[in-house]
């Protein structure tokens, strides 16, 4: 069993898919805890209506990235969290966090990566042309959006696609990518 921690900084749609899928019995996790970098987003209301405990811990407040990170390890281990999922969190990890949890911190990224790491991947895909895209989970390591792959989701680019058109449809293919990738993980297929 996975005992996961999320950190989130929206609206959570990819943890609902979580715990979705856990109160299902479709995905053998606990989520132990979820945290929030912005007060008042959705994703915490999520959790709260789940039963899961929630921390929010404003990165503002911290001097230095490092700090922070070292903030949110001290979170996570305290709540027993054995992998991270980052859903929507829009941070980039230092050193302190990731060693702390190498090689259990999972991502995931609305592009066929490596195409398009970093933000605004949609709307690179546009500029680009790209006919297919689709999203990624993946190992994070300290590079950015480079770590080892667990999983891809092909998009088809349609004419007329806008950016939110493209990803409303890549999110709803994240949904269930996300819970495919934690499977595999959670069976030891990674």
């Amino acid at each position: 069993m996975l005992e996961l921690g999320v950190l989130v900084s929206g609206s959570g749609s990819n943890l609902q898919a979580i715990l979705d899928a856990v109160a299902e019995g479709r995905l053998d996790a606990h989520v132990r805890v979820v945290v929030s970098n912005k007060p008042d987003v959705l994703a915490i209301e999520r959790a709260a209506r789940a039963g899961v405990p929630t921390v929010v811990v404003p990165h503002r407040e911290f001097s230095t990235r490092e700090a922070f990170d070292q903030k949110l390890v001290d979170v996570l281990t305290r709540a027993g969290v054995e992998h991270v999922v980052l859903a929507g969190f829009m941070r980039v990890l230092t050193p302190v966090f990731l060693r702390a949890f190498a090689g259990k911190v999972i991502n995931i990224h609305p592009s066929l990566l490596p195409a398009f790491p970093g933000v605004r991947a949609q709307a690179q895909a546009l500029e680009r042309g790209v006919k297919v895209t689709g999203c990624t989970v993946h190992f994070v390591d300290e590079g950015v959006d480079t770590g080892p792959i667990i999983a891809q989701r092909a998009v088809p680019v349609l004419d007329g696609d806008t950016v939110e058109t493209l990803t409303q449809r890549i999110l709803e293919q994240e949904h269930v990518l996300m819970v495919e990738a934690l499977s595999r993980v959670s069976a030891g297929l990674t």
